[in-house]
C-alpha cells in the first residue's frame, strides 16, 4: 500500500467543491474520478458496512445525501483498495464486503426477454446484463450464498436477501445449474444439487 495513504485525513467543508459535485450530480452525470490522479493520498475514518451503511469514526452517517455524494466519487483501484477521489486528493476507506447494498428490483419482460432492474442504497439504478453482471459467492464454511451485481467500474453491490429471495423465485434451471436471465445474458445462482 502506498505509504502516503497511511496519514489519517479528517474531513474539512469546502463549500465551493461540495457545490461543484452538487452540480454535477444535479446533471445526472457522475464525476469521472477514473480520470483523476491526484498526488495527495491520505486515509479517512470512514467505513461502508457489509448491510451498506456508511460510518464515520464509529458513527453511522444517517443523512442519506452525504454518503450518496461520496458514493459519486467513490473508486476501487489495482490494489482493491476503496478510495473518494478528487482532483485534489485520494482518500482510502474501509469497505467489509461491497460499497453499495441492492435493496430493490424491478422486473419487466420474461424469458430471454427479461431484464432485472436493481436500485442501490444510493439510488444508482442499475440493469443487470453482460456489462452489469450477477454472481453468486458461497461461503466455504457456511454455505450462504453472497448475490451480488456489478453497479460500475469494478464497485459491486451486495443484493439484499429479500432481494435474492426474489430473484430465485424467478429462476429456471439448466444443466442441473439454477440460474436467472436479465439482458439477454443467463446467470448462474448456484448448483440444483447443493
Amino acid at each position: 500500500m502506498n505509504e502516503a495513504c497511511r496519514a489519517p485525513y479528517t474531513m474539512t467543508n469546502s463549500h465551493s467543491d461540495a457545490q461543484a459535485l452538487a452540480d454535477t450530480l444535479r446533471a445526472k452525470r457522475l464525476p469521472p474520478v477514473a480520470d483523476w490522479h491526484p498526488e495527495r493520498c491520505s486515509s479517512i475514518d470512514i467505513r461502508i458496512a457489509r448491510d451498506g451503511s456508511w460510518h464515520h469514526e464509529g458513527t453511522p452517517i444517517k443523512r442519506k445525501s452525504l454518503y450518496r455524494l461520496f458514493s459519486t466519487v467513490l473508486r476501487r483501484d489495482d490494489d482493491d483498495e476503496y478510495y473518494l477521489v478528487t482532483p485534489a486528493e485520494k482518500l482510502r476507506i474501509r469497505v467489509d464486503d461491497a460499497p453499495f447494498h441492492a435493496v430493490s428490483m424491478e422486473v419487466s419482460g420474461t424469458g430471454t426477454g427479461q431484464q432485472l432492474i436493481f436500485t442501490t442504497n444510493c439510488d444508482d439504478r442499475v440493469s443487470c446484463d453482460a456489462g452489469h453482471p450477477l454472481r453468486v459467492d458461497i461461503d466455504a464454511a457456511s454455505g450462504e450464498p453472497s448475490p451480488y451485481v456489478l453497479v460500475r467500474d469494478r464497485l459491486e453491490a451486495l443484493i439484499a436477501r429479500p432481494v435474492f429471495y426474489q430473484i430465485v423465485d424467478l429462476a429456471d434451471t439448466r444443466n442441473e445449474q439454477l440460474g436467472i436471465w436479465s439482458g439477454g445474458c443467463y446467470f448462474t445462482l448456484g448448483s440444483i444439487r447443493d
